[in-house]
């Protein structure tokens, strides 16, 4: 639903407009950095600036100092676009988690703990692909194990881990 309004409100898929997003948040930025800062491959990553460049939202140059590296820039165009475009979901998630109390926050870890665990999830990698931030605060409840938030019926990573 989100990448369909996206696309209806810049013209972007999410990828695009996260590329686009890094290269803001960057500035002078190279292809191999971010395909690092984005969780893509860098074939991946010239093929979504490819298209972005047909559309004239970013321009590449090599670099002066070093002929091997490319960066990448965005347009006016580009910058305009990003202004206009809507929140991304992972920030509007990261914004309202952070708004919950400290118990809501804990039942909702608890219960995506309880479903990884039914899902057997400790074997899958699950890399973000498209992440853009972190939601883990240390300090707060996400950095402690169910047990110390009161859920004795859901076992730890650690104690899974022993039983193995």
């Amino acid at each position: 639903m989100h990448s369909k309004h996206l696309a209806k409100t810049t013209g972007l898929t999410a990828p695009q407009v996260l590329l686009l997003q890094a290269i803001r948040n960057k500035g002078e930025v190279t292809i191999g950095e971010l395909a690092n800062e984005v969780s893509l491959s860098q074939a991946t990553v010239t093929n979504i600036l490819d298209r972005l460049e047909k559309r004239g939202l970013v321009y590449r140059q090599r670099s002066q100092t070093d002929k091997r590296k490319v960066h990448a820039y965005l347009t006016e165009e580009a910058a305009e676009t990003l202004r206009d475009a809507p929140i991304p979901l992972q920030d509007q998630f990261t914004r309202q988690f952070g708004d919950l109390k400290d118990w809501e926050q804990s039942m909702i870890i608890a219960s995506l703990q309880r479903v990884a665990q039914m899902m057997d999830a400790q074997h899958i990698d699950a890399s973000p692909v498209l992440d853009i931030g972190v939601l883990d605060r240390q300090g707060t409840a996400m950095d402690k194990p169910a047990s110390a938030l009161g859920y004795s019926d859901i076992p730890d990573s650690a104690d899974k881990d022993k039983s193995s």
